[in-house]
């Protein structure tokens, strides 16, 4: 990799090589050369836009972000989402009101970060989140959702002056740079909270760190099951709050549990809403794979689950949805991952395993993952190899699941978008 300096005529792809040659890591985790870099900019970019929804979590914050977007668009406000990793392609980490920016969007960033740093080194993901404030300011939106790389104390987007902090969820992941204590988790999340402003905590009987944090720094906290609940009632679900009721609301094509924790941050964020927009925004919240229908017939469906956390949700959606079906389970991983748990928790439900290598220091390789799988388990060189032979081999109404990252359910989705293309 080249760490000569791209020009503002450079194409994405040098741009996206040379941010990541010129840090010694990938993950650097705190808070004062990225804070260097951002109140240098006029205006300073740690207020994006009007209103800012912070969300960390070990799981789901896509989703929570992807359903507040939703109704936020809905209601007619604009709104800017920063998200990550990608699936395919950079541009899918920024959208605007729902879509993603062209490449010339993300090097004229790039170009302007580029200029402001001056000599302060930035990590990829550092660079790639100034970048992305920058085109939020640039297209004046209303509201911008963050969603935390890793962490939340010492994390590149923590730098911003948000209005309101969510944690989804709190489960050990990330053990090389978090640890495996769910205490020193919590605390590490609630490093988002803001003093004086609302803090939202959708994960039920939350470490106390996560209160104590709230409670230290005088934040308003929202913690389920005490200051806000929901429940499943057949086909609908209802939410409350207080003396606040919301009910009969369409199930969204996400999880539950994050959708109550969007409608708590929309309730505290002062935006003009209505029960409408939290309508029709549950019916049209989506996003790209999580729990996604790829095909019929066989059934594909694409998953980034990669820890036990995300795993027993998607065990318990496939066993509520297909019952009686056979299950293939495509399966690459990162190493850094709990991925003895994680395949425990996936192999009542699977029949058929593909493991899958993956590429890059982080990777596990498929004979890493045989070791926990059936004896005699085959492994595969990469994801799409895998893929090929769980389609070769599945039924017609048997069901092939790809999970386990967002490397493998990239390459897949990838590689099956090519073939469509192909008309194969």
């Amino acid at each position: 990799m080249s760490s000569h300096i791209p020009q503002a005529t450079s194409s994405l792809t040098v741009w996206l090589d040379y941010l990541q040659s010129i840090h010694t890591s990938a993950i650097d985790l705190g808070l004062e050369r990225v804070s260097q870099v951002a109140q240098k900019a006029t205006p300073s970019l740690t207020k994006p836009a009007p209103k800012v929804i912070t969300v960390a979590g070990t799981n789901g914050k896509g989703s929570t972000c992807a359903i507040m977007e939703a109704i936020l668009l809905d209601a007619g406000y604009s709104v800017g989402v920063y998200s990550s990793p990608h699936l395919i392609r950079y541009n899918e980490r920024v959208r605007i009101n729902g879509e993603e920016l062209s490449d010339d969007y993300h090097v004229a960033a790039f170009d302007v970060i580029e200029k402001l740093r001056g000599d302060i080194s930035l990590s990829f993901f550092e660079y790639a989140t100034l970048a992305a404030l920058h085109i939020f300011q640039q297209k004046k939106v209303d509201v911008v959702l963050l969603e935390v790389g890793l962490g939340g104390r010492l994390d590149a987007t923590n730098i911003v002056d948000h209005d309101v902090s969510i944690i989804t969820s709190l489960a050990v992941d990330h053990v090389d740079w978090l640890g495996d204590d769910i205490n020193v988790i919590g605390f590490e999340k609630a490093g988002i909270f803001r003093a004086g402003k609302p803090a939202i905590c959708g994960q039920p009987n939350a470490p106390m760190t996560v209160a104590a944090h709230a409670d230290d720094i005088d934040a308003t906290l929202y913690q389920v099951e005490y200051q806000y609940s929901y429940r499943e009632d057949g086909e609908l679900w209802h939410w409350q709050s207080g003396s606040f009721d919301v009910t009969d609301l369409p199930k969204p094509n996400l999880p539950l549990a994050n959708a109550a924790t969007a409608l708590m941050a929309l309730g505290v964020s002062d935006l003009d809403l209505t029960d409408v927009n939290i309508v029709n925004g549950l019916k049209n919240a989506k996003l790209t794979g999580r729990m996604q229908l790829l095909s019929q017939k066989p059934t594909v469906i694409l998953d980034v689950a990669h820890n036990p956390h995300s795993a027993e949700y998607l065990v318990a959606q496939l066993q509520q949805r297909y019952p009686e079906q056979k299950i293939r389970a495509v399966v690459g991983m990162l190493h850094d991952k709990d991925v003895a748990a994680t395949l425990n928790a996936l192999s009542g439900c699977m029949q058929h395993w593909y493991p899958a290598s993956l590429e890059g220091p982080r990777a596990a390789s498929a004979t890493e993952l045989c070791q926990y799988l059936d004896k005699g388990t085959v492994g595969f060189k990469n994801p799409v190899e895998a893929f090929e032979q769980a389609m070769n081999d599945a039924g017609k109404d048997d069901i092939v699941v790809v999970l386990g990252s967002f490397f493998t359910v990239g390459a897949v989705l990838e590689h099956w978008q090519t073939r469509r293309n192909n008309g194969e």
